[in-house]
C-alpha cells in the first residue's frame, strides 16, 4: 500500500518509472547504499520528528547525524524522533520507507543542507526495499518543502 501511494505520486510528475524495488533490505543507509552500489550520503534518508505537537520529515544526506543543538535553535525545541511505532500511522509509511512522497496531509518537509553535497540522491519509496532516484532539483520540485534547514553535524574527514 506505501509503495502504491508513493509511486502514484511519482507518476503525477513523470518519474514513477525511477522507482528501484529490490529483494532484499534496503531499510537503513548502509542496506540501501549498498543495493544501490552508491555511496551512504547519496542516501537520502528521511527522519520523522514531532515539532510542535506536528509531525515533520527531514530529509537528509544518508551519512550525517542530526545535531541537537542545530534542531533546538531551528524548531525552538528539542528534537523529538516519533516512536517507530507511531511512525506509518502519523506519516503513511513505515520505518524504513519513510519518503516525502503519497505522506498524510499537513506533514511539513524540510531538506538539510547536507544534500546540495549530492547531484544525485536516492531516498525510500515507501517500503523498507525500495528507493527512487532523483536530481536533487527534482526533490525540490516534488517533496514541497517548507525551506532548507541546517540540523546536522558536518561530516568528519
Amino acid at each position: 500500500m506505501a509503495l502504491e501511494r508513493a509511486l502514484n505520486y511519482l507518476k503525477k510528475f513523470d518519474l514513477g518509472d525511477r522507482v528501484i524495488t529490490f529483494e532484499e533490505s534496503t531499510a537503513t543507509v548502509k542496506e540501501a547504499a549498498k543495493a544501490l552500489n552508491v555511496e551512504e550520503g547519496e542516501i537520502a534518508k528521511t527522519l520523522s520528528f514531532i515539532v510542535s505537537g506536528n509531525p515533520i520529515l527531514i530529509l537528509a544526506a544518508g551519512d550525517v547525524k542530526i545535531d541537537n543543538a542545530k534542531f533546538k535553535k531551528e524548531f525552538n525545541e528539542k528534537a523529538h524522533m516519533i516512536e517507530s511505532s507511531e511512525v506509518e500511522k502519523l506519516i503513511g509509511h513505515g520505518v524504513g520507507g519513510v519518503c516525502p512522497f503519497g505522506i498524510n496531509e499537513g506533514i511539513d518537509v524540510y531538506l538539510d543542507e547536507s544534500l546540495k553535497d549530492y547531484t544525485t540522491i536516492y531516498p525510500a519509496c515507501g517500503t523498507s526495499n525500495s528507493a527512487v532516484k532523483l536530481k536533487l532539483e527534482e526533490l525540490e520540485k516534488i517533496s514541497n518543502y517548507v525551506r532548507y534547514v541546517d540540523v546536522t553535524k558536518k561530516r568528519e574527514i
